[in-house]
């Protein structure tokens, strides 16, 4: 299921899309079905100017930020801060040692952030290899050495390093929150990528308080042209899709009790 899930948005993703749209497009044309050419091509170019040229992805990736909001305080008595992986550049520290973050870095500094605020809750880790080879460490295990960099003890740490999906950090983080008797905990992770995490948290029966981080828009876009920036067009619209992707197939698979949870 996991690598079937990853061919499958290799294939569908924005860019990807557009260019098997312009190969079959010029298959048809070549063999003389000059009206699905004209159809398939046309449709190909109007995906790369959205794609490129406008603030659509933004705008996606807008919405999705915004669906659930960062309460102003957290419980004093916070037992548990769960943080999601996918910051961690794990191929590159694999080949030249460090800590190399990327852009998703703000769900192990604001975690970090809550540590030290929090002295006394549990810090619970949860991602694993989401490679297609499976060679390398996940974010569980590189975490040990982030937090120890900045003074956090590593018997604080709980880390869940088999997940590969946002599917398997829930499933296999109710079990060792249940292992080690801890509860309404904070959960940390991007913005965008929340409201599905805590669709998921919540069908599994596990209380969670949402602290969105690493934002990406200004939450004030609106749609509109943008010859500025293609490539970070194409990236958000990436990243867009992609969540809403993975928002309707989890509702569909029945893994959220809603297709866009609060």
């Amino acid at each position: 299921m996991f690598l079937a899930s990853k061919l499958l948005w290799l294939l569908v993703q924005p860019l990807s899309l557009i260019f098997i749209l312009l190969i079959v497009s010029f298959i048809f044309g070549a063999s003389g079905f000059q009206r699905v050419y004209g159809f398939l091509s046309g449709l190909a170019a109007t995906l790369f100017f959205f794609t490129l040229f406008t603030s659509t992805g933004a705008v996606m990736l807008q919405g999705l930020e915004n669906r659930i909001a960062r309460p102003a305080r957290l419980p004093a008595d916070l037992s548990c801060i769960i943080i999601l992986g996918g910051a961690f550049e794990n191929e590159v520290i694999a080949t030249r040692g460090g800590i190399e973050l990327n852009q998703a870095a703000d769900r192990f500094v604001e975690g970090l952030k809550l540590a030290r605020a929090h002295p006394a809750a549990r810090i619970l880790v949860s991602g694993g290899d989401g490679s297609f080879s499976g060679q390398y460490d996940g974010d569980a295990q590189t975490s040990t050495a982030f937090f120890s960099t900045f003074g956090v003890a590593p018997d604080r740490l709980i880390r869940e390093d088999t997940s590969r999906t946002t599917f398997e950090n829930a499933a296999n983080t109710k079990q060792l929150l249940e292992e080690n008797g801890l509860s309404d905990c904070a959960l940390v992770t991007s913005a965008f990528h929340m409201p599905r995490s805590v669709g998921l948290f919540r069908k599994l029966g596990i209380t969670v308080t949402p602290w969105p981080v690493d934002y990406r828009t200004s939450g004030k876009l609106f749609l509109d042209l943008d010859f500025s920036q293609p490539s970070l067009n194409a990236q958000l619209t990436t990243t867009a899709l992609r969540e809403w992707t993975g928002l309707v197939s989890y509702y569909i698979s029945g893994r959220t009790h809603a297709l866009f949870p609060r």
